[in-house]
């Protein structure tokens, strides 16, 4: 589904300033995984999502998706195939614009080519969908208007309307207080499940990293250590994992938050 050979990202080569971000990182996710990448501060985490985004060019290697090789696509093409959400909620929404309009714009990325008007059948279904998040009476609100727990929540609905191949949650409820992420996530289960939804997503929680999804990788200086699947993930608890990093790193890890998140 997604295949990612031999990826290489230097930022500023050949300068004195020369960082290896990733180095010859592999991995091959399939249809329906849901992946929980953790790991420290400057791990590569969020350069492994901008690689597979196309937020920036990879140095070298090849990725892949759908049996297709989107190593030199722009950003803005892949975007049709990969829904990606921030840690900033304003990043996913259009703020001057109406929630209505937003929708709109999230099923015509879904599906292209077709054209249809906000009559009153589609009125009703955006009704219908805006209800699980307490929406439905605010159709023609500024998304402006609306708290960061709101916007998050309509970013991730209008990120499942467009029907990805693949889903990125780069830390989507990190910047939200502890009921709005409870709800942003209990959403984010739900629909996934829902539309069978294949993600990725970083979390700095050990704990949510080791309960949630079906794999947990965790990554350190530019390299994927440690891909843990199925059975072996269900074993896991926080010290377990620690354990494990420090014997393969020879090093403490060096996140507290994780730590306290637990």
């Amino acid at each position: 589904m997604l295949k990612i050979e031999n990826v290489t990202k230097v930022f500023f080569p050949g300068t004195i300033n020369e960082k290896m971000a990733l180095d010859n990182i592999n991995l091959e996710v399939n249809k329906g995984d849901v992946i929980c990448v953790i790991g420290s501060n400057g791990s590569g985490k969020s350069t492994l999502f901008n690689m597979i985004a196309g937020t920036f060019p990879v140095t070298s290697g090849k990725i892949s998706l759908m049996d297709k090789d989107i190593t030199n696509l722009a950003e803005y093409k892949r975007a049709f195939q990969i829904g990606r959400i921030f840690q900033d909620p304003t990043k996913g929404t259009s703020a001057n614009m109406s929630i209505a309009d937003n929708m709109i714009l999230a099923y015509k990325k879904g599906m292209r080519g077709l054209r249809f008007s906000l009559n009153k059948e589609m009125r009703e279904h955006f009704k219908e969908l805006l209800e699980p998040i307490h929406l439905s009476d605010r159709l023609e609100d500024n998304v402006g208007l609306l708290s960061g727990g709101q916007r998050q929540a309509l970013t991730l609905l209008m990120t499942t309307l467009s029907n990805p191949s693949l889903m990125l949650l780069d830390e989507h409820t990190a910047a939200l207080d502890p009921v709005n992420a409870d709800i942003v996530m209990n959403l984010t289960k739900r629909y996934i499940e829902r539309d069978r939804l294949t993600a990725m997503m970083v979390t700095h929680n050990m704990q949510f990293a080791i309960d949630y999804g079906n794999r947990l990788i965790m990554m350190d200086e530019g390299h994927i250590i440690f891909d843990i699947k199925e059975d072996e993930k269900k074993k896991l608890t926080v010290p377990i994992l620690v354990d494990m990093f420090r014997s393969a790193r020879n090093k403490e890890f060096a996140n507290d938050e994780a730590l306290l998140t637990t």
